[in-house]
């Protein structure tokens, strides 16, 4: 193992998930409602071909990816609006509907395995106003690995409640991508303070088998 995989303890895969944020066209591709903002930098990022080959890695390992999808029930569901962000979203939520071509997983990762589910929820933390949680708790996870978009959106929002729902964290830093490296980079510098730090793809594998 490398020297900085030694300093962490083992993942066990039957107590850890993936939470694989916003990996929606509304947010990925051009056609999206957030496209103009990010699509461009994530395609020149390569984070989605290389949260694919993360996402097949910890499959193969027994480990569940839960990909969670921001989405606009008809009434709006747990949506508040208390935010710019929220607002703007509410204002546009039709393109949000759970079965609106925008809400859908982009088709790199449409294909679900046998462990892994959606959820879907109306905050800018996947886990927040859901019974992911207590779903994650019933299924004796404890462990948390975070790929998604963007860094310093829902992945910080998620890790960070995450971590104060009393579930250990670590965001898996080349499976997530922001609007500009720079913040990219910042939002991974606060979260190596406010979880149990980030990991990289390969580091993450090696200690779910080691």
């Amino acid at each position: 193992m490398t020297e900085r995989t030694t300093e962490r303890t083992r993942l066990a895969p039957d107590r850890t998930a993936v939470l694989a944020l916003h990996w929606q066209v509304n947010v990925i591709k051009p056609e999206g409602f957030f496209g103009g903002l990010l699509a461009e930098p994530v395609r020149v990022s390569g984070v989605v071909e290389r949260a694919v080959r993360f996402h097949d890695d910890a499959r193969a390992a027994g480990v569940p990816i839960i990909f969670t999808r921001f989405t606009v029930p008809e009434g709006e569901g747990a949506l508040v609006r208390n935010t710019d962000f929220m607002n703007a979203v509410a204002d546009a939520q039709k393109s949000f509907r759970p079965d609106s071509p925008g809400a859908a997983l982009i088709p790199e990762m449409s294909v679900l395995g046998d462990h892994d589910e959606l959820s879907d929820n109306q905050r800018l933390s996947g886990l927040a106003a859901t019974d992911l949680p207590d779903r994650l708790r019933a299924r004796d996870i404890d462990t948390l690995l975070i790929t998604g978009v963007a860094t310093n959106l829902t992945v910080e929002q998620t890790a960070r409640g995450a971590t104060d729902l009393g579930f250990t964290v670590h965001v898996v830093a080349d499976c997530v991508a922001a609007d500009d490296p720079a913040v990219h980079e910042v939002s991974l510098a606060n979260l190596d303070m406010t979880t149990a730090g980030r990991l990289t793809a390969a580091e993450a594998v090696e200690l779910l088998s080691s």
